[in-house]
């Protein structure tokens, strides 16, 4: 073998493994440090209608900053560690028909708890976000959080309930991102013990239930809101933004 095809193929690797690792990285910080916040905050609801519009209130206190902060701490790392993570699916060779362990089920599940977050993430960016707007969606507003995230999710598509996507896109993600850290704590060498691993895993698993009640619970909450009640409150609270959609504004 020449010396060119060995430094080619250490440069692959070392290319591969870089990759790897920011695969990793990206999918802790930011994107989990972000679906921890998303969830707490909408999982404030359960409080009504008001503190969750103070907590909306306080990320778009952001101002113009808030779209640069969107695409650099969440879009470009969202779809980084997507198409990278299908690649290494694609890529990857599961045994487990042949080797049924613990293992093996949860690397196709989070791989398959990975494409399905995504999906669910992109329908909900179509959604509530404003990227949205021009294709029908985007019906969430900041000044009004509480009635249109309800109405969105009490809404149906294809006859089927909407809060049925958003049950089993939470589960995923949430799934998704519990384990991977449990993973990631093994492939970064934190935890490289059984007994380690193990309390990790117990740690992980606390996490993910405490994300999944809070997800859950805001699903639940939004699709039992009095969007009727809910629109007086944000009348009195932001009345400019009510009399513009009422005078046919965008909302």
């Amino acid at each position: 073998m020449s010396s060119d095809s060995t430094d080619s193929d250490a440069l692959a690797v070392r290319h591969h493994f870089f990759l790897r690792r920011l695969h990793s990285l990206l999918g802790l910080v930011p994107l989990g440090v972000f679906v921890v916040m998303h969830l707490s905050v909408n999982a404030s609801v359960g409080f009504g209608g008001d503190e969750f519009q103070k907590n909306v209130d306080r990320i778009h206190d952001l101002g113009p900053m808030l779209v640069p902060v969107e695409i650099v701490g969440i879009f470009l790392p969202l779809l980084f560690h997507a198409l990278l993570g299908v690649k290494i699916w694609l890529s990857s060779r599961p045994n487990l028909s042949r080797y049924k362990y613990g293992g093996n089920y949860r690397y196709v599940l989070q791989r398959v708890s990975g494409v399905i977050a995504f999906l669910f993430i992109a329908f909900h960016l179509w959604q509530m976000h404003w990227l949205g707007n021009p294709f029908g969606g985007g019906v969430f507003d900041a000044h009004d959080a509480a009635r249109t995230a309800a109405v969105a999710i009490q809404d149906s598509m294809w006859a089927v309930p909407i809060w049925v996507f958003y049950v089993i896109g939470v589960v995923c993600t949430v799934y998704h991102l519990a384990n991977g850290i449990w993973t990631s704590l093994i492939t970064w060498g934190i935890t490289i013990g059984e007994k380690s691993q193990r309390v990790s895993g117990y740690v992980c698993t606390a996490l993910g239930v405490f994300l999944m009640v809070a997800g859950l619970s805001a699903v639940y909450n939004f699709n039992r809101f009095d969007g009727q009640r809910a629109g007086v409150s944000a009348e009195q609270s932001h009345p400019a933004v009510v009399v513009e959609r009422d005078s046919g504004g965008m909302g």
